[in-house]
């Protein structure tokens, strides 16, 4: 469709690309379900990459990706399905373009080939641009416009010396394999084979960046709760433990008695002492007045 060098600034729809010579934009609209969802998906995987990474990882989405004449003005525009910083704090758009030349681009940017094909040309003005790495992902679900030989799968693009090649894993994020992510954006809930594959990535990311297990406070805050959790479990295992061992030795009611007067207790000291306490009490009704007499005290 044909949008002026004057109505693509304030152009609001999706578009694929727009050069400023011919003052055409290719758009391909409406979206679909089947378009959008590995889109956003990606963008929930590096985020709970980021938790293990332990620092951010941002995704734009559809913004504008701009290459300036030597006037300044728009020359051509490109359009990603997601786009993705690893260093959002450094890196990050200043604007509310990514400009080619005065920006820092996106480590990685998304085409979901639904029912178009990226490496028809759009690829090559990638390429042009000098983004780093480009996935393109090409769905689950089928489509009556796609052609037979569009197979579903993704497929990494690494630019190097002599331009894109392709890999089976993303150099942006070590490790991570096109199988893996294709995978991972298609997957109706994810897998445990999945949140395995992202805590790994994490750790690459990591320990590529010499970054401390410690930083981000969310991951902090996480590993705080997990480790609050596993206490508690322990303590509710130890109370079990020692109700089974009272169930042993004493009368028949000891038990559940002493699980009533021990419910809850969290403090390892006070329960090892009920198990001493077992051990040394003549009776069931012995071992519960020391349970109670040290409740009182504490």
């Amino acid at each position: 469709m044909h949008i002026s060098r004057d109505a693509i600034a304030d152009y609001e729809g999706r578009i694929e690309t727009w050069d400023a010579a011919t003052e055409t934009a290719m758009v391909c609209e409406p979206t679909s379900t089947y378009h959008e969802h590995p889109s956003q998906r990606l963008a929930q995987l590096t985020a709970l990459i980021a938790v293990t990474r332990g620092a951010p990882i941002a995704t734009v989405g559809t913004a504008d990706l701009l290459l300036r004449d030597e006037r300044g003005e728009r020359r051509r525009i490109l359009q990603a399905d997601q786009t993705v910083y690893l260093h959002p704090e450094r890196d990050g758009p200043a604007g509310p373009w990514m400009v080619v030349g005065e920006d820092v681009l996106p480590d990685v940017v998304l085409e979901v080939d639904h029912t178009t094909d990226a490496r028809r040309g759009k690829l090559a003005l990638y390429e042009s641009f000098g983004l780093r790495e480009v996935w393109i992902d090409v769905p689950e679900a089928p489509s009556p416009s796609r052609p037979a030989t569009r197979a579903p799968g993704l497929t990494i693009h690494v630019l190097g010396p002599d331009g894109y090649r392709t890999s089976e894993e993303s150099r942006a994020f070590p490790g991570w394999t096109a199988v893996e992510i294709h995978r991972a954006m298609h997957e109706p809930a994810l897998s445990a084979e999945t949140v395995a594959v992202l805590e790994r990535v994490g750790r690459a990311l990591r320990d590529r960046e010499d970054r401390s297990a410690g930083d981000g406070p969310f991951l902090r805050r996480l590993r705080g709760e997990i480790r609050a959790e596993e206490r508690a479990k322990a303590r509710a295992d130890e109370r079990a433990r020692l109700c089974r061992q009272a169930a042993l030795r004493f009368e028949a009611g000891t038990a559940e008695r002493l699980e009533t007067l021990i419910a809850g207790v969290d403090e390892r000291a006070f329960l090892a002492a009920v198990a001493d306490w077992i051990v040394v009490c003549a009776t069931g009704a012995d071992l519960l007045d020391r349970v109670r007499r040290g409740r009182a005290a504490d």
